[in-house]
């Protein structure tokens, strides 16, 4: 299956996309203008690199183990966008199963 099909398949979810680090589309699916996805590819750069960088210094100030940096959700309204890796997936709030949505991103990230 389809690394995208298969985010596509999670509970609640309404869009799936893959980017690249610097903030291009590669490819999405689900009701969006491409305007949009080419918009949200760059934020979900921006917000990786971020929270890469909040690892880091988690880490090197608390002593505890932040990374590798894996990814990031924000929930707001009704919505929830998931990231790991490349591949992002944005979700209906009370639809979603995010133990679900994690493991698969993860999966999908990984393979």
């Amino acid at each position: 299956m389809d690394k995208l099909d298969r985010l596509m398949g999670l509970k609640g979810a309404l869009a799936a996309g893959e980017y690249t680090p610097d903030g291009k589309l590669v490819e999405y699916k689900g009701n969006l203008p491409k305007e949009m996805a080419e918009m949200v590819a760059m934020m979900v750069a921006a917000n990786t690199l971020m929270g890469k960088m909040q690892a880091e210094g988690f880490t090197r100030l608390s002593g505890m183990k932040w990374t590798p940096f894996h990814g990031w959700a924000v929930a707001a309204g009704d919505y929830a966008v998931c990231v790991m890796g490349n591949y992002g997936v944005f979700v209906e709030l009370s639809k979603a199963d995010f133990n679900e949505i994690f493991k698969t991103l993860m999966e999908v990230a990984q393979s």
